[in-house]
């Protein structure tokens, strides 16, 4: 049985109304299970506690009652109902969602909102989306994670001894997290194992292959671990004011990135590995972090599982957000460019997501965080450090700004969405009433 849905109805149960006749209290309580259902269902699509926050209030006004508070932590929710002097608290525990599992809980918001659904039968859909299997067999997630792998890495340092590194890596990482995974104790320490591992096997190589470039070689194999969505959000929650969730997701980021470094120092350890960077490599050309994004999008259509039909408008998501920060850099430099690449790709992925085909914003606004990359700027931050390597507090302080920028960027642009679309939808009521006026003032046709 799924444990968030056991847990709402051990809740349910202890603030039972004791009048079985009472419909109206026990109308309260559907309502407070059903945000008990979504709320934590929203933090794990990797939303914002704001966000959340902002969207259970607008269910609560769509469905009359808009004096029900909610408090939104990143591991639970709280919902109180002032005509009980009640609190309900609803734990969000439970794994992230798969892309397309996010896309069905955000349209399941939107017709919620729109048809006021019954909120047992919201409570029952969340259950089944939450249950609902992965598309793609093993195989098919596993090329997505080697997909992944050498998309970054033809992003972050395309040069052409590098690319069978960063398939080699992808196949070997993308295994240790599907099977570590599975183990519990191992999944513990996956961080930390994964990271050696991939140190290990770079450093083991010919030094003619990897050219030194260690940490440019590891990172794009740990996309999948390196928290920077999460640093992202954390920044974000923070701009908003809120002040716990922010600063625990902060500290859970850093922590990651932590393991991940400190993986990265045993295994430079063990090999006597060096971590000075071989800048003058030849690169490819200009054309291969295009080409780079692409494969990002399928490896991504792949291994996050992402709704049907969404492939497209993923590889839309990154090329614009990828697009946006270059310009950003040409503008502003290195550390400004995420807050022009966020303040452009907001927008228009709200615009997009409009069109008939495309997904739910969500899942393209989640493909794009991941390619303003300040998690990877961390973690190549971190091992320098842990290592000694010269300059790597200013690489520390570049992803500290890069953070903030992007956070900057997504506040901005999510606002300029919700106000556009509010004067917008203001415009439609003024132009319905307008003809409604027009209309009944028309002179009746009295011909017989």
């Amino acid at each position: 049985m799924n444990l968030r849905q056991t847990r709402v109805q051990r809740l349910l149960a202890a603030i039972e109304p004791t009048g079985a006749d009472d419909d109206a209290a026990s109308s309260d309580i559907d309502l407070r299970a059903m945000f008990g259902a979504l709320g934590p269902a929203l933090l794990e699509a990797s939303q914002a506690t704001n966000e959340v926050e902002v969207t259970l209030l607008g269910l609560a006004r769509a469905y009359g009652r808009p004096d029900l508070r909610v408090c939104v932590l990143p591991t639970l929710i709280i919902i109180e109902d002032p005509k009980t002097e009640k609190a309900a608290v609803f734990p969000a525990t439970g794994e992230p969602l798969r892309l397309d599992q996010a896309g069905s809980i955000e349209e399941l918001v939107q017709r919620a909102a729109s048809d006021q659904l019954e909120p047992a039968r919201v409570v029952s859909e969340v259950e089944r989306i939450t249950r609902s299997k992965p598309r793609f067999g093993f195989l098919l997630s596993l090329l997505g994670q080697v997909l992944l792998t050498l998309g970054f890495g033809m992003v972050m340092n395309p040069t052409p001894t590098a690319v069978p590194i960063y398939a080699a890596l992808g196949l070997v990482v993308g295994l240790i997290l599907m099977i570590g995974s599975k183990a519990r104790t191992l999944s513990l320490v996956l961080p930390v194992l994964t990271a050696f591992v991939a140190t290990v096997a770079v450093s083991f190589a010919s030094q003619s292959v990897t050219e030194g470039n260690v940490l440019l070689l590891v990172a794009p194999a740990l996309v999948s671990l390196l928290p920077g969505l999460t640093l992202t959000i954390a920044a974000v929650e923070l701009t908003n004011g809120q002040i716990m969730a922010g600063a625990s997701r902060l500290v859970y980021g850093f922590a990651r990135l932590g393991l991940l470094a400190f993986g990265v120092y045993v295994g430079i350890t063990v090999t006597g590995a060096s971590l000075t960077e071989n800048t003058s490599s030849e690169r490819l050309g200009a054309w291969a972090p295009w080409v780079g994004i692409l494969l990002v999008g399928v490896g991504y259509y792949f291994s996050e599982v992402a709704p049907k039909r969404s492939m497209v408008w993923i590889v839309f998501a990154l090329a614009l957000a990828y697009a946006a920060q270059l310009l950003g850099h040409t503008l502003l430099g290195t550390e400004l460019s995420g807050m022009i690449g966020a303040l452009v790709a907001v927008p228009a992925i709200y615009l997009a997501s409009h069109l008939r085909t495309a997904p739910p914003p969500a899942v393209m606004l989640t493909c794009a965080y991941w390619m303003l990359v300040p998690g990877a700027l961390g973690f190549i931050g971190l091992s320098e450090a842990a290592s000694g390597t010269a300059g790597a507090a200013g690489t520390l302080m570049q992803t500290i700004g890069s953070i903030v920028a992007i956070a900057i960027g997504m506040v901005l642009g999510t606002g300029i969405s919700r106000d556009t679309g509010a004067a917008a939808r203001a415009w439609n009521r003024h132009g319905t009433a307008h003809r409604a006026a027009v209309s009944s003032n028309a002179p009746s046709d009295t011909r017989r």
